[in-house]
């Protein structure tokens, strides 16, 4: 763990040459994109990948775990099976960042500092590059999140999906990424959190307004509503569940 200080040795294996079944993975990765393999197609068989890498069964199963592991590939067992491209996803990126975090000793409250500094330029981003999909989509979620009021996980869930559809929609998938960690995170633990009715009506009119300042590309608007809406929620957070906020995150593999 880290010292109180914030003080920091070096990583261990620094410098150090790159094991041979991670540098198989790495090859195996460009391949995917040097051949245009799409979610779903089958990599070549076992004795056809052990010709062409040049590695040992051993060496290059280690190299396929750890692409499962990626959620780059899924495989398949018996006959007519093996090695299938997946689309990776924020879960393994959420994965990595928990237990990062864990060793930090890194409260919830992490988080909620992330994405006050975070949100407010990527709505200010999505005004000059969301496209009129991108609005229909935010437009349909607005609808169900006030139609989902009564209920409070279903709100939840749509009340976060407002938030990654805005970072998705900054045409920077980095962004994208980033967000769908940080809500991974929160949604990956049981912290107990709820909102009253009251706070659940606020949402969908801040909501409301952030989506009308991208309608009209303005992005001081938008970077300054939702600048307002991650603080407003953040400081509901700190009155009514301030225990919760300074839990340290555990490492989640979703």
């Amino acid at each position: 763990m880290s010292s109180s200080d914030g003080g920091r040795s070096p990583r261990p294996g620094v410098g150090r040459p790159k094991k041979t079944a991670l540098l198989v993975a790495q090859q195996i990765v460009e391949d995917i994109s040097r051949h245009g393999n799409t979610v779903g197609d089958r990599l070549p068989p076992e004795h056809r990948m052990l010709e062409e890498y040049g590695v040992g069964r051993g060496t290059l199963r280690e190299s396929l775990r750890y692409l499962e592991l990626q959620g780059v590939i899924s495989l398949k067992p018996g006959p007519g099976g093996g090695p299938i491209v997946q689309q990776p996803d924020g879960s393994t990126l959420a994965a990595t960042l928990s237990l990062l975090l864990q060793f930090e000793n890194a409260p919830f409250s992490t988080i909620m500092e992330a994405r006050a500094a975070l949100e407010p330029s990527i709505a200010r981003l999505a005004t000059t590059r969301i496209d009129d999909a991108g609005l229909l989509r935010l437009r349909e979620n607005l609808r169900e999140t006030r139609e989902q009021l009564s209920d409070q996980d279903a709100f939840s869930a749509q009340s976060e999906r407002f938030h990654e559809l805005i970072a998705w929609s900054s045409g920077n998938t980095l962004f994208g990424y980033l967000f769908d960690a940080l809500t991974g995170l929160i949604a990956g633990a049981s912290m107990g959190i709820t909102y009253p009715r009251r706070q659940r009506e606020l949402t969908c009119d801040i909501h409301d307004d952030i989506y009308a300042a991208l309608a009209d590309r303005d992005p001081d608007t938008a970077a300054r509503l939702m600048s307002a809406h991650i603080q407003e929620h953040t400081t509901f957070l700190e009155k009514r569940f301030h225990s919760e906020l300074a839990q340290p995150i555990r490492w989640d593999l979703g």
